[in-house]
């Protein structure tokens, strides 16, 4: 029986949608004069759903659900220096902190019976990566 518990445990459906943007930001205390002064950044953000569930279509989540809400976030991000936004008031505009921001405010417009994890990538430029997971 306990073989039977840990197979069900372990079933896993993931989806994951992506979208690219720029926006630009700057770093007050940085070591490199030109991380301190405003510059633009190619951004890809992905955020994963991972869930034991699919509901009666056969979806962990209809991508139509998660679509306009990524879309709304990264039209809110595009473009605009991330220092000036108020998400980032007494922070630093580092990398891990858009993550955390971004996977937060996405995560707070998705809901989905059985889901277990939300992860978020966001890259920088094509080479940096952090991310940002949260399991329910």
């Amino acid at each position: 029986m306990n073989a039977d518990i840990e197979k069900v445990n372990s079933i896993m459906y993931s989806v994951a949608v992506k979208r690219e943007f720029i926006a630009s930001h700057f770093h007050p205390q940085a070591d490199e004069k030109k991380e301190r002064e405003l510059h633009s950044h190619h951004y890809v953000v992905e955020v994963e759903l991972k869930g034991t569930h699919l509901d009666k279509q056969g979806y962990l989540i209809d991508i139509c659900e998660i679509e306009p809400e990524l879309d709304a976030l990264v039209a809110h991000f595009k473009g605009k220096p991330l220092n000036n936004l108020s998400e980032f008031k007494g922070l630093n505009s580092s990398l891990e902190h858009f993550a955390r921001i971004f996977h937060n405010a996405l995560a707070s417009r998705i809901r989905v019976e059985g889901l277990t994890t939300v992860s978020l990538q966001i890259w920088e430029d094509g080479s940096i990566r952090a991310g940002y997971r949260e399991k329910y």
